[in-house]
């Protein structure tokens, strides 16, 4: 990554580090599979891995495994950085794009090497790195992302590390520049509120389609009320309207109507102040009010939260607004909605743990959906309970999506899969595109 943008990774992360675990003798010389395995959060250096995952997959299956390091750990952590505290947000973007391109100069080195077929893998951050690397590879690349979903930003923003941010200096310097930040806002969107709202709406659709003619008929009811009625010329002249009791009707009437306030009698402006409250108050709780029923289906769950209320006191809105922003910002370079599709989905395996507090799905955009042909799969437990005691199903699932990459593509495998130019042909083009 340094040489695309140089000075955004730190010197000490610059110098990729990874192990190879290969067996004496293959069993088949043209079947040779290799797997790179991403660090998760916390994950430093290669024993862990190494371990728990690669040597029994060496041992079971004959698969061989790339260890690599993620900058910012391990032999790649700078000198003044605390374990595994990041110094800035950016540091998780930096890292994801030099784990994408070093992954794909690891995946040509495997070809010209004979390797084949080639995978990918990770838990928790490294199952979405692992995601965010097979994006970019234009050929068959077996995926087994664990305790992964589609984007990180819920990750951030709802799950339990987000209380891990400090969030007052974010929101200090989110909104120390106007301008920086007016631009920066232009530049993010939160992905699933845009996508939820359609969604919504599909899923529910003879509900809602049912709850439009309602509305379609309640709006005509009012209608005809309002051209029979003359409490227009009562409003005009008394400030008030008894036969009237729909907040709709009142609104419309309100805003059709030209009040004079300077000639209206102190009781009348009373009485009508009097009626705008009351009429305010029931449209406030009364949650089926015509024209707000459809809504219920149409706006995201988040929208619709009545827990949720939004406090106008400077401190909440500050954090509401930078909270929002680091959302917009994590699913911009995260979602996976926003990458390629990988090239054959039927190779995916994808675990996560039902209960996960660490990797929030709710509101998030399903794998299966990004990603149609992909198989997820759901342990009953929670994110560190599946970390401790289900390796073994990570590594059944790693060797079952291997097998399937095998019967695929098993006259594909080594010559047919090497590709048809070298990485410096492949860097130059790069350069190119970048002028």
């Amino acid at each position: 990554m340094e040489l695309h943008m140089p000075g955004v990774v730190p010197e000490e992360s610059q110098q990729a580090h990874f192990q190879l675990l290969i067996p004496n003798k293959w069993k088949n010389e043209k079947h040779k599979p290799i797997c790179i395995h991403l660090a998760g959060t916390g994950d430093h250096f290669f024993w862990r891995r190494r371990n728990f995952i690669a040597k029994p997959l060496l041992k079971d299956a004959n698969i061989g495994s790339i260890i690599l390091e993620n900058p910012f750990y391990g032999l790649r952590k700078p000198n003044n950085q605390t374990r595994s505290n990041l110094h800035n947000v950016s540091d998780i973007f930096v890292m994801g794009g030099c784990l994408i391109l070093e992954c794909l100069v690891l995946f040509h080195w495997c070809e010209r090497n004979g390797f084949g077929p080639l995978g990918v893998t990770g838990l928790s951050m490294g199952g979405h790195m692992a995601s965010l690397a097979a994006t970019n590879w234009p050929k068959p690349l077996v995926l087994v992302p664990c305790l992964s979903w589609s984007t990180a930003s819920a990750v951030f923003t709802t799950g339990v590390m987000s209380q891990s941010i400090n969030w007052d200096m974010l929101e200090t310097q989110y909104f120390s520049d106007g301008q920086y930040r007016e631009r920066l806002s232009k530049m993010v969107t939160v992905i699933d509120d845009a996508f939820s709202a359609g969604q919504s709406f599909i899923q529910n659709f003879n509900q809602s389609l049912q709850e439009l003619k309602e509305d379609i008929s309640d709006t005509r009811k009012i209608h005809a009320t309002e051209n029979s009625n003359t409490c227009g010329d009562k409003y005009e002249t008394q400030g008030i309207c008894p036969q009237e009791d729909s907040s709709i009707f009142l609104s419309k009437s309100l805003k059709n109507t030209k009040l004079d306030s300077e000639n209206l009698t102190i009781d009348a402006k009373d009485a009508l102040s009097q009626k705008v409250a009351i009429e305010t108050e029931e449209t406030s709780k009364d949650s089926g009010s015509t024209l707000t029923n459809l809504m219920k289906f149409i706006l995201p769950l988040s929208a619709q939260s009545k827990t949720d209320k939004i406090d106008i006191t400077k401190t909440n809105w500050w954090e509401r607004e930078a909270l929002q922003f680091m959302r917009g910002m994590m699913d911009e370079c995260t979602h996976l909605k926003n990458f390629s599709v990988p090239f054959d989905t039927s190779l995916i395996i994808a675990v996560c743990a039902k209960d996960d507090a660490y990797v929030p799905r709710e509101g998030c955009s399903s794998l299966e959906e990004i990603w149609p042909g992909a198989e997820v799969r759901y342990l009953d437990a929670g994110h560190v309970s599946a970390y401790v005691l289900h390796q073994k199903l990570f590594r059944s699932c790693i060797i079952e999506a291997f097998e399937r990459a095998k019967k695929i593509y098993e006259n594909d495998v080594g010559e047919g899969l090497k590709c048809d130019i070298t990485y410096e042909q492949l860097i130059k083009r790069y350069d190119k595109n970048i002028q």
